[in-house]
């Protein structure tokens, strides 16, 4: 028997994923949790051989969540399910050690195949998501432009970033500017916006 835990703050999504899961002869749902920050816990209290991580939740999104159990040495194999297609989230995870990479409308079947494999210590990638991130190249941005460009998201001033980072306010703007040519972007917002698109930040 193959036990499974399920991350997933969409409430519904997360009961049909586990009640189909659970159809499967050799799959067992151990456990369910709302919140990337609850994962770690649930993995140490239930133990499951492979975690099923929605990528955009509360507390910590799946990727940061993969992260985690990676240097926490987790024996489960993580299998990332998401309805966001952006080609740096599927390098982020291989990065991560995410075995699976599936989107979150695909077939129950396909999901149970994708857990069995990487169960098994194989990888299972979505085709589409996986030729998708692969035209798209690599992320041309630095991590200290991907760092910047994060807080420009969330709204915070240049003269803050500037603080913030220990920087001189000349040196964020250049690193905005090189950012704003990479991507191609009229302006910082629309730099956010590109790198955002594209799972670079």
């Amino acid at each position: 028997m193959i036990r499974v835990l399920l991350a997933d703050d969409e409430h519904l999504i997360r009961g049909a994923v586990a009640a189909l899961l659970g159809l499967q002869p050799d799959l067992e749902v151990v456990a369910e949790v709302g919140r990337g920050d609850e994962v770690l816990d649930a993995v140490r209290a239930h133990d499951p051989d492979v975690a099923v991580l929605d990528i955009d939740m509360p507390g910590a999104d799946g990727l940061t969540v993969a992260e985690h159990l990676r240097a926490a040495g987790a024996r489960c194999a993580v299998c990332i399910l998401t309805s966001l297609g952006r080609p740096g989230y599927l390098r982020r995870a291989m990065a991560a050690g995410v075995r699976g990479f599936i989107a979150k409308d695909a077939p129950a079947e396909e999901l149970a195949a994708a857990v069995r494999k990487v169960h098994s210590g194989g990888r299972y990638l979505d085709a589409e998501l996986a030729a998708t991130a692969m035209a798209a190249g690599d992320n041309p941005l630095t991590e200290r432009e991907r760092e910047i460009l994060r807080l420009v998201g969330r709204g915070v001033e240049a003269g803050r970033i500037a603080e913030s980072l220990h920087l001189s306010e000349g040196t964020v703007r250049n690193y905005l500017s090189s950012a704003m040519t990479k991507l191609g972007a009229a302006n910082r917002l629309g730099a956010v916006r590109a790198a955002d698109d594209m799972g670079w930040i």
